[in-house]
């Protein structure tokens, strides 16, 4: 079955963007760029809310055609276009660039989606992974810390009640200070 991976990345202090939705602290160079290109080629699909996909809509889709963008940049044009996407938008009438518009986070529709063939299942968004989160939706979250303290935001996670243990099963560093930390499900222990 297919995992659903939350990405994001997330200031020193703890915020995936600015109190105004600035994300123009993100230290993305060529060689994390490159990497995002590599762990995103392989997946199945893009999950995101309406405010994702539409700032990735905005820009993406003829990013390759800048001469301005970077030869990682150009890579992932491509990559965005060509994968499937699922919008999760109640006010979103129309999307383009092979994506699917979904209402709401329905349980049953999102583990049909896991069990289809295919990579795995990137979401994107902090209100869409809030909503997957309080389904207990989410196998994988890979936050990449970035070197810098923007004082003010939106935190990644909102508030819960519910404790879910982890385990660490990566870290990575970038030249420009970035900082991957992989967590997932702790494997069920057999009997």
């Amino acid at each position: 079955m297919r995992k659903i991976i939350y990405m994001t990345s997330v200031s020193l202090d703890g915020f995936f963007e600015g109190p105004n939705r600035e994300i123009d602290w993100h230290q993305v160079d060529d060689e994390l760029h490159r990497h995002f290109n590599e762990q995103l080629r392989t997946m199945g699909a893009f999950l995101s809310g309406r405010v994702t996909y539409e700032l990735m809509a905005e820009f993406w889709p003829t990013a390759d055609s800048d001469p301005a963008s970077t030869p990682p940049m150009v890579d992932f044009a491509g990559i965005w276009r060509d994968m499937p996407k699922v919008v999760y938008s109640r006010s979103l009438e129309r999307a383009d660039w092979n994506t699917t518009i979904v209402r709401d986070v329905v349980v049953e529709d999102v583990l049909e989606l896991k069990a289809q063939p295919g990579g795995d299942l990137v979401l994107g968004g902090a209100d869409l992974a809030s909503a997957f989160m309080r389904h207990d939706l989410i196998d994988e979250y890979r936050l990449y810390i970035h070197p810098v303290l923007i004082g003010r935001g939106r935190p990644p996670f909102r508030e819960s009640d519910a404790m879910l243990p982890l385990q660490l099963t990566e870290t990575r560093s970038f030249g420009n200070g970035v900082v991957l930390l992989r967590y997932q499900r702790p494997k069920a222990t057999s009997a």
